[in-house]
């Protein structure tokens, strides 16, 4: 999936020609919905993914960039989700796994082949039904919230002015 996952999306943003391309993954052990701020040039998986690849600090691009700041308004984003009273969080590391991968790539091939185009990437909680028979406290939200947690980080991605959002927004861990 690291290296399948680039291509695809690659192809869909050829295809679809974008203003905006927001990808969502699943945090299992978030209990909000949080908005990357940043993806690094890195692959360290300690479990292989769904194509059976393990890369071990590996970059994802030779010739990408350490890191790249996602081009989506972050910060509104998360104040928009919180405005509805849903909990939501800038979060500063999209981890080493495949949704690092994935926002890395978007931003990376907007970045050199579709400029103009935002991009990000939002991470959501285990929903209700997914903790079942997990340990007790593992954190999730019901589906309806992510459901609408995603729509109005959406929302305010489409509609921000780029007024600034005043305050430190990101998790205490």
């Amino acid at each position: 999936v690291f290296t399948r996952s680039a291509e695809v999306v690659e192809k869909a943003i050829t295809d679809v020609k974008p203003d905006i391309v927001i990808s969502v993954g699943q945090a299992g052990g978030r209990s909000a919905l949080t908005v990357e701020k940043v993806a690094i040039n890195l692959a360290e998986a300690r479990i292989p993914d769904n194509d059976g690849e393990q890369p071990l600090d590996q970059p994802l691009r030779e010739d990408g960039d350490t890191a790249y700041f996602a081009t989506i308004p972050v910060k509104a984003m998360v104040a928009n989700v919180r405005a509805h009273e849903l909990p939501a969080f800038v979060s500063y590391t999209a981890g080493t796994f495949v949704c690092n991968s994935v926002m890395y790539n978007v931003l990376y091939l907007l970045d050199r082949k579709f400029p103009g185009v935002r991009g990000g990437f939002i991470h959501v909680p285990y929903a209700s039904q997914q903790v079942v028979g997990k340990s007790n406290g593992t954190p999730f939200m019901p589906l309806p919230d992510i459901a609408k947690s995603l729509e109005y980080a959406i929302e305010a991605a489409v509609t921000d002015d780029g007024s600034a959002v005043e305050g430190a927004m990101g998790e205490t861990h």
